[in-house]
């Protein structure tokens, strides 16, 4: 009778037991197919399951200087967070494909990140093109499509209601040097601009918006030339701006490509306005300046950017200054603005995703459109319903002394701005 007692209450314990285990193991799964799309919430307690963060690189094509300096960016990011403890207790994995600075290989390559790859997250490519073409594809599968190098303002007109830039505007990039310009005394303020820009709607936008404002302060048009974005001669170009005799030069570049071609057209020919503003390109570092020759090459050049240079003390800065040095060499000065915009779009992702604690993508579009404020290397970040940046601030920059630094405004000024520039070393 003992024996059959025991034996009941044996069974009845391993019974028990045996239900407890599976009530265990079908939650793990539960969890675990919780965190295998970008659509439904993460667990924080699968700290051996990265997160998976799907983007594109140009490694080929038009692009590819300056893919290569995105890719740089995000990959610190990940590296400082993942040595911080990760995101959610989970480390982060980024998936890469290459965009070869193509529209069609872009929209193949989201496609595949999300349905294929199954990412939980993705970020944004290089360029506003590329961006306008990604952005889409984000759309279609509720995705938040967090990016920094996708600045035009088609992008903004395009609504998309989960897109979310962290940098500035393109159409306030050069406000700054207009409002320069136009601060200048009368005697010293040019008399006549030469505009020459890429058939581009990240920079021709800039660029007109310019010319209507310094039209309106008086100031004459000596040249205005737009320029097909497969162009690959440039000489003629910068031919049509010296023959303008210009006081100051605004060029409508795309990237480091047209952006050193034409520099190298006017130092060739000896021709030096009194300022020379290129909308991208001599933000690149040493991707700028080695083509010409060195940075004496680059003095006194300008370029409009979002508030970030080497020494600012903006969040996590010295941070990923540091770790930029250590992995890919050179001096704060060879950064690339395209890095810190990746940089800061990690930034802005993980700040994010910790606030609502999921990597819920529908849960996390909401969370970007609450209001909140966000930090980045680049300054504060607040997305307007269309995605814009509503509280970034643009700041003018100038190659001085072999540095790029800040010049205006004021408040933010690290010297004078050299005006008129110097000859040609």
């Amino acid at each position: 009778m003992i024996a059959s007692l025991k034996g009941f209450k044996i069974g009845k314990v391993v019974a028990l037991l045996l239900a407890a285990c599976m009530v265990v193991a079908l939650s793990a799964c539960d969890q675990s197919n919780s965190s295998g799309t970008g659509n439904t919430s993460g667990s924080s307690t699968q700290s051996g399951t990265p997160i998976k963060i799907g983007l594109t690189v140009s490694k080929g094509g038009d692009f590819s200087a300056d893919g290569k300096a995105l890719e740089q960016g995000y990959q610190i990011w990940a590296d400082y967070v993942n040595q911080h403890g990760g995101i959610l207790n989970r480390k982060v994995q980024l998936d890469i494909l290459d965009d070869n600075s193509t529209k069609t290989q872009v929209v193949s390559d989201y496609q595949k990140l999300i349905n294929a790859n199954h990412d939980d997250l993705v970020l944004g490519p290089y360029s506003s093109s590329l961006t306008l073409a990604a952005a889409p594809i984000a759309k279609r599968y509720n995705y938040a499509f967090i990016e920094g190098a996708g600045v035009a303002p088609s992008i903004f007109d395009a609504k998309f209601p989960n897109l979310f830039s962290v940098s500035l505007s393109a159409k306030n990039y050069l406000t700054s040097f207009v409002y320069y310009l136009l601060a200048l005394p009368a005697a010293q303020r040019p008399k006549s601009i030469a505009y020459v820009t890429a058939d581009d709607f990240f920079t021709q936008p800039q660029v007109d918006s310019a010319k209507t404002q310094l039209e309106k302060g008086g100031i004459t048009t000596a040249l205005y030339n737009v320029y097909p974005a497969e162009t690959t001669d440039y000489a003629p170009i910068a031919q049509k701006a010296i023959n303008s005799h210009p006081d100051v030069v605004i060029l409508g570049t795309t990237s480091q490509t047209d952006a050193v071609a034409l520099t190298k057209a006017f130092i060739q020919q000896h021709f030096n306005p009194k300022a020379l503003i290129e909308t991208a390109g001599p933000d690149q570092g040493n991707q700028f300046t080695d083509p010409l020759g060195g940075v004496s090459k680059a003095e006194g050049v300008f370029v409009p950017n979002n508030g970030w240079f080497p020494t600012i003390k903006s969040y996590q800065n010295t941070d990923f200054t540091s770790a930029y040095i250590a992995k890919y060499g050179g001096t704060a000065n060879d950064i690339s603005a395209d890095s810190v915009e990746a940089f800061s779009a990690g930034q802005v992702l993980q700040q994010a995703v910790e606030k609502i604690h999921s990597l819920d993508n529908g849960k996390l579009i909401q969370e970007l459109h609450s209001g909140d404020t966000f930090n980045s290397i680049q300054g504060p970040v607040k997305f307007a319903s269309d995605g814009e940046n509503t509280v970034a601030e643009p700041f003018l920059f100038q190659w001085q002394g072999g540095k790029l630094i800040p010049v205006y405004p004021a408040n933010q000024a690290q010297a004078n701005p050299e005006y008129p520039k110097k000859s040609w070393s």
